[in-house]
């Protein structure tokens, strides 16, 4: 379907040619942000593979957190959490009284991004962000990011954000309506990946952007539910490489720099560590109770932990309750590390954003953000897919309950009020974190490689040896040559 006509504050959809080599010109970059990918899955990815043997590849430094959030705006900035802000997914907004995640205010990452260096150097330096995190208000020429359509009778429909705005309406018609239930929850799959590649594909071939950045989620999903040696966590690897490999052509064909990198690896994790039911067993942590459902006080609690993978940030609300927050934790099972002030600073997290106390799980846990005592107390909240609402990650979201016989059924009477335009509770999310197979968030042991992120380029000899994240940013400069 040839795409409408575009308004005059969009330049396109009118395919320019390819580009013509120009003294001074930066050089155009794809940078593919492939969640999850580590040397071990790269085994079942050949065109992936066959783009590290041509070029370069090198194991990648994370940061801690290593999760989305933080890492990305690594990548973007140069720097470690306790400069650009972003402690993880989400964090305790004190200033609210609130819990909150997967927020998407550019103006949350603190510092120099790296299309401000970049048009420093050259003016008019154009960059396409296809779903990277952070997306919304940055200074970025075309942005395409996930954003439901929350209408006032309480339905969620999908949808995207775009900018320039023109941009919705051309890529909803030309590939359909932005996959939300498949880029997250138990339908989470390969449509919301091949959804993004077409849109990146798209995006660069009717704008030309010297930049264009794209998130590929695929990977976090199989390996959470099975765990990374699991063979249908191998067979995503293989569907995700078929997927991106028409964008890697494009790359090709238009003499485009190709950027693979990882923000973390996921490796086997099966040890749920119910951190919040800890500490109120200590009686440091309070809820309130509304119709029976039990809800996190974090402005009455003296002690509590926002939950994000194998990290948890533990916000204590006066300085006398640190000995007590820390005698509850240090002896919890799963718990690895508390890093206090000195140690926060040694991992480049002290930020006024991270917990008075930050808890690192062993390398088989991770941490539930449950703090509820009963089931029949859970907030209805918790058996939904409902990221913002819930204060923590909960991974089991990827899954159907299996205790409940009746679970597709509820879906599908669920799914038929929605379509009748009725409202309706999509409550099919387990109580039980059991099922997790796969987790990430800490940092692996420099010499464990094979489990860990890297950083793949087209061009040979780019990377050589280990390439920190803070690196990112002036590689992706140099290659564009801008540094």
């Amino acid at each position: 379907m040839t795409p409408p006509p575009a308004p005059p504050d969009t330049p396109g959809p009118t395919r320019p040619g390819p580009p013509t080599p120009t003294p001074g010109r930066p050089t155009p970059l794809l940078v593919l942000d492939v969640v999850g990918l580590t040397p071990r899955l790269l085994r079942h990815m050949p065109r992936l593979t066959a783009l590290a043997v041509a070029g370069s590849s090198a194991p990648l430094t994370t940061v801690l957190p290593a999760v989305t959030c933080a890492a990305q705006s690594t990548f973007l900035t140069g720097t470690l959490p306790s400069e650009h802000g972003v402690v993880g997914n989400g964090w305790y907004f004190r200033e609210l009284g609130d819990v909150l995640l997967w927020r998407q205010h550019n103006d949350l990452v603190a510092g120099d991004k790296l299309w401000d260096a970049a048009r420093r150097a050259h003016p008019g330096y154009t960059v396409a962000n296809i779903c990277w995190w952070y997306a919304m208000g940055a200074d970025t020429d075309y942005t395409v990011t996930p954003r439901p359509v929350y209408y006032a009778d309480g339905r969620k429909e999908p949808d995207c954000y775009t900018r320039p705005p023109a941009l919705h309406d051309e890529l909803t018609e030309k590939l359909g309506t932005f996959p939300l239930f498949h880029f997250w929850g138990p339908g989470a799959g390969i449509v919301s990946s091949r959804w993004i590649v077409d849109a990146t594909r798209h995006i660069v071939d009717t704008r030309r952007p010297d930049l264009a950045l794209c998130y590929l989620p695929h990977l976090d999903y199989d390996l959470q539910r099975y765990g990374p040696d699991d063979p249908r966590s191998h067979r995503a690897a293989a569907e995700l490489d078929r997927t991106v490999a028409p964008l890697l052509d494009d790359a090709a064909r238009e003499g485009r720099t190709v950027v693979a990198l990882s923000e973390y690896g996921i490796t086997r994790a099966d040890r749920p560590v119910d951190i919040n039911r800890a500490l109120r067993g200590a009686g440091l942590l309070e809820v309130h109770t509304q119709d029976g459902m039990e809800y996190l006080d974090p402005m009455a609690s003296r002690a509590f932990a926002v939950a994000d993978h194998q990290i948890a940030h533990v916000y204590v609300k006066r300085p006398e309750d640190l000995a007590a927050t820390r005698e509850a934790l240090a002896g919890l099972p799963g718990v690895d590390l508390l890093l206090d002030d000195e140690g926060k600073k040694s991992h480049g997290l002290d930020h006024p954003r991270s917990g008075e106390l930050v808890a690192v799980a062993e390398p088989d846990a991770w941490f539930t953000y449950y703090y509820w005592l009963d089931d029949a107390r859970a907030p209805d909240f918790a058996r939904l897919v409902e990221i913002h609402r819930k204060p923590g990650y909960d991974p089991v979201e990827l899954f159907m309950d299996p205790q409940d016989p009746y679970v597709r059924l509820k879906a599908a009477a669920a799914l038929a009020r929605k379509k009748l335009g009725m409202r309706y509770r999509m409550a099919v999310v387990p109580l039980d974190p059991s099922p997790i197979r796969g987790s990430h968030g800490r940092v692996p042991a420099p010499d464990d490689t094979d489990n860990g992120p890297l950083v793949i380029c087209s061009t040979p000899s780019a990377v050589d040896g280990r390439t920190a994240a803070t690196e990112v940013k002036s590689l992706l400069l140099r290659l564009a040559g801008l540094h």
